[in-house]
C-alpha cells in the first residue's frame, strides 16, 4: 500500500513539475527505550510552523527553574504581540496573564500574539528570546533546526526535522513533566471565549497525551502526537500534510503500527538517526496554497484516503475534553503589581551544580547500557547559561 501510495504521489508531482519535492516526513519512536521504529525522510529540515511553540515553551520552563521568571510572572501584551498574524488569542493591547495561562493560551490555541509577548516577557524581546531558543536547540544537538522567531510565523530561515522535533519533544516529556498537561489540554476557557486545539487526536483517539500542531503554507500541516495505550508510549511526527485530516489520520496510523507490532525497530535511536542539515528546507506553498494545490490535494486523497467520506478512520475514539480555565488579568501598566498577592517564589529545580549532574540520559528508567552505546545528544541542555 506505501509503495502504491508513492507511486501515485510520484506521478502527480512529474506532472506538476515537483518531482523532486519531499512530502510527509513522517517518524515513529518508542518513547520508553528511543527505538526509531519508523523514519521517512526524518532528517530533512523542514519549516516547523507553530510546532516553534514546543522550543518556546522550554524555554520558558528552564528559565522558570532557574527562577529568572515565576508562573504567576506577567505576560503584558505588546503592540508588537497583538500585531502579530493569526491564530491569536483576541487580547487587546495592554492585556496581561499569568505565565502560566499564557503558556496554556499559546500551547493549545496556537496564540502567536502570546507566543510573542511570552518571548518578550522572559527574554527582555524577542531577538534576546530567540537566541536563547537557538542556544538551547545547539545544546540539544538538532543539527537541522534554527530558529528566527517564537511563534512559528513563516520565516525561509525557521526551520527544523522530525527527527530534531522528537528529540525536542523528549527533552520536554523528560526534564519538565509537570508542564505536559498544557500540552495535552483541549480547551482553554478564556472569558467569555473558548480556545480548542486544532489537535483532533486529544478528542478521537484514546491514549493521546499530547503534543502540537502547526500549519503555514511553506510547511503544510504538521503535527508532534504522544500516545499512551496498554503499557506503550509513541512519539509520532509528521509534517507536510495537504489537509488536517491526512496529518491526524498517518499519524494515528504511525502510532497503530508501533502498538500493533507491523512497525518494527530498525537499529537506530532517535539520537543516533542522522539529520541532513546541508539541504535546504522543502517549501510546500506551491502545493498547499498555490496554483497546483487542488490537484496535490487529490492526489494526496487518491494516495491516502483514510478519513475521508465513505472512508474508514483510525480516529473513532469518544475522548472527554480536558479543560483549563485561564484569567484574563485586564490592562495591566508596567511596574505595578499584580492585582491580587504572590506567594514567594522558590525555584522548582536546582540548577545542576556540575557537568556530572547534567549525566542523566533520554531513556527514563534505564541504564544506558540497555541500549547501547548511544551518546546523550550533546550534552543535556544546561540551565546554567
Amino acid at each position: 500500500m506505501l509503495l502504491v501510495r508513492r507511486i501515485v504521489l510520484a506521478i502527480v508531482l512529474s506532472c506538476l513539475g515537483l518531482g523532486s519535492v519531499a512530502a510527509n516526513p513522517m517518524l515513529l519512536v518508542d518513547m520508553d527505550n528511543l527505538a526509531v521504529l519508523y523514519a521517512d525522510d526524518a532528517g530533512q529540515p523542514w519549516h516547523p510552523a507553530s510546532l516553534t511553540k514546543m522550543m518556546t515553551a522550554y524555554v520558558a520552563f528552564e528559565e522558570i527553574a532557574k527562577g529568572t521568571v515565576t508562573l504567576d510572572t506577567p505576560v503584558v501584551l505588546s503592540k508588537k504581540a497583538v500585531a502579530q498574524a493569526p491564530s491569536k488569542s483576541g487580547l487587546p493591547v495592554g492585556s496581561g496573564l499569568t505565565l502560566k495561562d499564557a503558556l496554556y493560551v499559546m500551547l493549545v490555541k496556537s496564540a502567536n500574539d502570546v507566543a510573542m509577548a511570552i518571548a518578550e516577557t522572559v527574554g527582555g524581546d524577542e531577538a534576546g528570546f530567540v537566541a536563547k531558543m537557538n542556544d538551547v536547540a545547539s545544546r540539544m544537538g538538532l543539527n537541522a533546526t534554527h530558529f528566527t522567531n517564537p511563534n512559528g510565523l513563516h520565516d525561509p530561515g525557521q526551520y527544523t526535522s522530525a527527527r530534531d522535533l522528537a528529540v525536542l519533544a523528549l527533552y520536554i516529556q523528560q526534564s519538565f513533566p509537570q508542564y505536559l498537561p498544557m500540552f495535552g489540554t483541549d480547551v482553554v476557557q478564556l472569558g467569555k471565549a473558548k480556545l480548542e486545539s486544532n489537535n483532533e487526536l486529544l478528542t478521537s483517539f484514546a491514549g493521546t497525551t499530547g503534543m502540537k500542531t502547526g500549519y503555514v503554507c511553506a510547511s503544510g500541516l504538521n503535527m508532534v502526537v504522544t500516545v499512551e495505550r496498554n503499557g506503550r508510549r509513541m512519539l509520532a511526527v509528521v509534517l507536510g500534510g495537504s489537509s488536517a485530516r491526512e496529518r491526524n489520520e498517518r499519524a494515528a496510523e504511525l502510532v497503530l503500527k508501533g502498538l500493533s507490532g507491523s512497525a518494527q525497530p530498525n537499529g537506530q535511536t532517535v539520537l543516533t538517526l542522522a539529520d541532513n542539515p546541508g539541504s535546504p528546507p522543502v517549501d510546500m506553498t506551491a502545493m498547499i496554497c498555490g496554483k497546483q494545490a487542488k490537484a496535490y490535494v487529490a492526489a494526496q486523497q487518491a494516495a491516502f484516503p483514510m478519513g475521508l467520506k465513505g472512508e474508514p478512520s483510525y480516529l473513532n475514539d469518544v475522548v472527554v475534553p480536558r479543560a483549563y480555565v485561564a484569567t484574563d488579568l485586564g490592562r495591566l501598566v508596567t511596574g505595578v503589581s499584580l492585582p491580587r498577592p504572590r506567594p514567594a517564589h522558590e525555584p522548582q529545580f536546582a540548577a545542576p551544580a556540575d557537568q556530572a549532574a547534567l549525566g542523566g540520559d533520554l531513556r527514563p528508567g534505564l541504564p544506558a547500557a540497555a541500549v547501547g552505546n548511544v551518546p546523550f545528544p550533546q550534552p543535556r541542555p544546561s540551565l546554567s547559561r
